[in-house]
């Protein structure tokens, strides 16, 4: 394949350059013993080689900035006319969007680029690997599709299809400073069409040693909040009935476009329509102590959940000074208690990562007292893993046995408790978004976002029930509908219905000025 860093790079690649300044005829060269050729694999060809008639296949690793960047690709294609499709093994072409926060998550896309290549496939990479390790051995000689220049995927796609290789890994800004990337109003293929995904920043402010993520999505790019609020609202206007926010960190937005995280939530708590709600993206520490007031008040809004996603990653200062997490753990409880207090049945989850390099076993202890002593609901355990480029990389890594007994000690703390055993016999509403793998449940969420399933009857799909909770296992609730869906109209379900009744309402108006011609 032909490695062309842009699409404007095309015009002056395709002179054949074995033909300039050849001087000598081919007859005198005197030729090799012929050599039996080896047997080539054999490459897919699309059936059809009119651009956006090909079929495309996505897949998506990683976090919800993750996903919605999948989803604005799957819309721009499918606008142009490509055909999206689940099996890969009928698509032209692959688009495999990649997460970098763990090793197994890379070695999965590396697999799969691997997949591709041997089933002929074309394959263009994305996301967060490429992005942040430009010069991978396995992503060379592949088209690369930037964390911001999502956009362009159409481009990509047709230059593919014909056989170069394109590369686009720029950086977008606006009068000199990070964008978010590509603008949030373009065509978008949701995969559960009920959840809006918005991306209101892209990067963060931390340096935290052992990320890389930082690496591809770089520092902080705000979305300009008047953006934010319009794609909102055209996405509930679509039928969306459910809106999550998401970036890096959705505490530090705003801080790079002199605004803030409340003020943005609160344009959108005001045109939430009646039966849709909003859950706020993770959020660390330090960017949300100056706001715990404001936060308090809008996790309180009954069309907002009362969940927030606050990583520790350690109970020990030591480890968080190591990290560079730029919060010491006095600062992270005071979040977690001043929240519990002021929003009562918020859930807070966290995250926790064992075996840092310089993690002790005091250090780790730390972290069990922390972790026992809030009993956080949802608790996401991770073994460290270095991360190439990464500071923490270079640091003397602890044995691995230590850590799985570590890890294994906090997982054996985490089942030791229950959070939902006082849920039982309540009476919730609940907003159905999901079905449940075993296609017999739907899966709705209360108010503090804990997960509830009831029994599967298709019309309840985006509505709000009344359930009454019958038992409570460690993940989710098992509950009852005890009354009808509220049937709630979006805007655009009201426009509709205006113009369905107008033409009754016009033939009304026709027959009565008929009788009263008649009468006069």
């Amino acid at each position: 394949m032909e490695d062309v860093g842009d699409i404007e790079d095309l015009i002056s690649s395709i002179v054949d350059v074995a033909e300039i300044g050849r001087v000598k005829p081919r007859n005198i060269v005197s030729l090799r013993p012929k050599v039996k050729d080896k047997p080539l694999r054999e490459i897919h060809r699309p059936s059809s080689q009119v651009p956006g008639t090909q079929t495309i296949f996505i897949k998506t690793w990683g976090c919800s900035h993750n996903s919605s960047d999948g989803e604005y690709m799957a819309g721009l294609l499918s606008n142009y006319g490509y055909e999206i499709t689940e099996d890969k093994a009928i698509a032209d072409l692959w688009i495999l969007n990649s997460c970098t926060v763990k090793n197994p998550a890379e070695d999965h896309f590396r697999n799969e680029i691997s997949a591709g290549k041997k089933s002929g496939k074309f394959v263009v990479v994305a996301g967060c690997v490429p992005q942040g390790d430009k010069k991978s051995s396995f992503i060379q000689n592949l088209s690369v599709i930037g964390v911001q220049q999502i956009d362009r995927v159409v481009e990509v796609v047709e230059e593919t299809l014909k056989g170069h290789t394109i590369r686009l890994l720029g950086q977008k800004k606006i009068n000199g400073k990070k964008d978010g990337g590509a603008r949030l109003q373009l065509p978008k293929m949701r995969k559960n069409k009920l959840i809006e995904i918005i991306a209101i920043s892209t990067g963060c402010l931390n340096q935290c040693t052992y990320c890389k993520t930082k690496h591809a999505r770089g520092n902080l790019g705000s979305y300009p909040p008047d953006e934010i609020v319009q794609r909102a609202i055209e996405s509930f206007n679509e039928g969306a009935v459910e809106l999550w926010l998401t970036s890096e960190d959705t505490g530090a937005y705003g801080l790079d476009i002199q605004t803030n995280l409340p003020e943005l939530l609160w344009r959108l708590v005001a045109i939430i329509p009646e039966g849709c709600m909003m859950r706020i993206g993770m959020t660390n520490p330090p960017y949300i102590l100056n706001h715990l007031e404001e936060i308090a008040k809008i996790l309180s809004h009954p069309r907002v959940y009362a969940f927030l996603h606050v990583p520790v990653q350690s109970g020990s200062n030591q480890v968080l000074a190591d990290m560079k997490r730029e919060y010491s753990i006095e600062e992270f409880e005071t979040v977690v208690t001043f929240l519990r207090q002021r929003v009562p049945g918020v859930s807070i989850a966290t995250d926790i990562i064992c075996g840092f390099p310089t993690e002790t076993e005091e250090d780790f202890s730390e972290t069990m007292r922390v972790c026992e002593k809030y009993k956080f609901p949802s608790l996401f355990i991770n073994q460290f893993y270095p991360r190439k480029g990464t500071p923490a990389a270079r640091m003397p890594k602890i044995p691995t046995d230590m850590v799985k007994q570590r890890t294994k000690r906090l997982t054996e703390l985490f089942h030791s408790y229950t959070t939902y055993d006082q849920r039982i016999g309540e009476v919730q509403e609940i907003l159905i978004t999901e079905e449940a793998k075993n296609g017999i449940e739907l899966i709705g969420h209360n108010k503090f976002y804990e997960q509830v399933l009831v029994r599967k009857e298709p019309e309840l799909m985006g509505k709000c029930i009344k359930v009454i909770v019958k038992s409570a296992k460690k993940h989710c609730l098992i509950a009852e509908m005890v009354d009808k869906p509220r049937i709630i109209k979006n805007n655009l379900q009201r426009i509709n219905d205006m113009y369905s009744i107008w033409p009754v309402f016009a033939l009304l108006v026709c027959v009565l000025a008929r009788i009263l011609w008649l009468l006069v």
